[in-house]
């Protein structure tokens, strides 16, 4: 139940506001009280997945591999947590900031498919049904999107749907491809099936469009552009909610793969990644300096921050493909930069859509986020400021906020790894990151205020301040407490080496034996 009702919940409430369409105020009830459940239930969840293991549901009677199974290993357990998390703030804020017309025409059970999208695809076992999610999640989205009909939307949601039903069909296209090559999708079994190929190039085939499929969600370089292209143009709480989850989906899966099923081509992958993490740093912070939009240079910052959970795999990948054997035991450097890795991404969704919360705020009060035609909320709206400069710092890795440690992390196991160019890069960006939340201080925060009559600026109330108090404040707690969630994130990282504990989990204790014994894969001649 733990398992499955994360994904079904919010589908059933979803529901029950279409069949209650026309009523604006019980789709904001339903949504809310659905994603408070939804967060309580993931929390749950993880408790049990850190005390028992990892946990899997085959549905509909049929058992691995051949039905639909949900899987809640460490990883999943912990990006549910935060999604569930986030779409439970972006609900609160919205019944103070979505109009009216946006409701009434689907915002709440839009969000709600988005949040059962998101959930599914962190859960699912298998890669026809993470296809299914992730075309759900790009419907629900792309809806979103477009809702209201403003031109800057729908030119913003061309190229984002562009790209993306680009990556659909390289996606479905290398599933159709992995299944007629392994006669499996489930990933347990592909990660058994995989190994059994003995020619190389074949699997790096197989290999090489799935991960790009994912790269384009992740919004990498180079196929980044249709992120700052789009996630600037839809109402502040959507975009709140695509910055903190839609591109870590992609890097979710990225990290699946490649710990997953992959692993025979880590040599290949290593210095792939790190190269195209340096270059999605870099093409990230550059992008976000020379804008003077509020929501521009936080889209662009998330491109900056994609390139440092890649870094965290790239070094592990580095480590691992080095090592006598790495199945052993994960060398030391490679768990240290994976958990960096992980501890970021817990970081990064939290600050990046309370950064986003804070831009749709200052719109609400200036009714626009151009840095040259605001100035002094922070004489105005001194909460509001302290919220942002919390979350800013964060995001630039000041101590002792979450994203310190998260830097420090990735920063030791580059070190470890003597991979000294991406920790150079990875340090410069830092500073860079640091100037452009600086720049965006300065001219919306500082200064005289635009508007010195506070009276005459629309209030800020508790549906909008506390997600964005809630969401500084755990900025705040896994900085100061950062110990516990960076042995999570260890942990975490340690389970993702151990593919035998998550095959066991999905397919059995026979599974093992399959494992260490000659297979010929479906559709290979012996």
């Amino acid at each position: 139940m733990l398992v499955t009702l994360p994904v079904v919940l919010p589908m059933l409430a979803a529901a029950i506001c279409i069949a209650a369409w026309g009523r604006p105020r019980l789709h904001a009830a339903v949504a809310v009280i659905a994603s408070a459940v939804c967060f309580a239930l993931a929390v749950a969840l993880l408790f049990h997945v850190r005390a028992n293991g990892i946990q899997s549901v085959d549905m509909g009677g049929w058992s691995a591999p051949f039905g639909i199974t949900l899987v809640a290993d460490l990883l999943g357990a912990i990006m549910l947590v935060l999604g569930t998390g986030m779409g439970l703030a972006a609900c609160i804020y919205s019944t103070a900031a979505a109009d009216l017309g946006r409701v009434t025409f689907g915002h709440y059970p839009l969000m709600l498919c988005l949040n059962a999208a998101i959930s599914g695809s962190f859960l699912a076992g298998d890669l026809f049904n993470l296809y299914v999610w992730f075309e759900l999640m790009l419907l629900s989205s792309f809806v979103l999107l477009t809702l209201g009909g403003e031109r800057a939307q729908i030119e913003g949601a061309i190229k984002y749907v562009t790209l993306n039903l680009l990556s659909s069909v390289l996606f479905l296209s290398t599933v159709g491809l992995v299944y007629a090559t392994t006669g499996s999708l489930n990933m347990a079994d592909l990660a058994i099936q995989l190994d059994a190929i003995e020619d190389p190039a074949f699997t790096t085939a197989i290999g090489l469009p799935l991960l790009v499929a994912f790269s384009i969600k992740a919004a990498v370089f180079p196929v980044f552009f249709w992120l700052p292209s789009s996630y600037h143009t839809p109402p502040p709480v959507v975009s709140a909610l695509f910055a903190g989850l839609l591109t870590k989906v992609g890097v979710y899966a990225i990290i699946r793969a490649t710990t997953l099923m992959f692993d025979q081509e880590w040599a290949l992958l290593a210095d792939g990644i790190l190269l195209i993490a340096g270059l999605t740093m870099v093409s990230g912070v550059f992008g976000a300096i020379v804008q003077n939009d509020m929501r521009r240079i936080l889209s662009f910052h998330i491109v900056s921050q994609i390139g440092y959970m890649l870094m965290g795999l790239g070094i592990a990948l580095e480590v691992l493909q080095s090592a006598e054997d790495p199945a052993a035991a994960a060398p030391q450097a490679a768990v240290i930069a994976l958990g960096g890795a992980i501890f970021y991404i817990i970081h990064h969704i939290i600050a990046k859509t309370n950064l986003f919360l804070a831009a749709g705020a200052v719109h609400k009060l200036t009714g626009t986020c151009d840095l040259k035609a605001v100035s002094g909320l922070s004489r105005t709206h001194p909460i509001l400021a302290g919220l942002f400069l919390i979350s800013a710092l964060a995001l630039a890795g000041i101590p002792i906020l979450s994203g310190f440690w998260a830097k420090l992390a990735l920063v030791r196991g580059g070190l470890e790894a003597e991979t000294h160019g991406i920790v150079a890069v990875s340090l410069v960006v830092s500073i860079m990151t640091l100037y452009s939340m600086a720049k965006i201080w300065v001219n919306v925060f500082w200064g005289e205020p635009t508007h010195p009559d506070r009276d005459a600026l629309p209030r800020l109330g508790p549906a909008i301040l506390g997600p964005m108090a809630a969401l500084a404040i755990a900025n705040i707690l896994i900085g100061v407490g950062a110990a516990p969630v960076y042995d999570l994130a260890e942990a975490t990282a340690l389970q993702l080496f151990d593919q035998q504990e998550y095959i066991e989990a999905v397919l059995g204790e026979q599974a093992l034996d399959a494992a260490t014994e000659p297979n010929e894969p479906a559709g290979q001649t012996p």
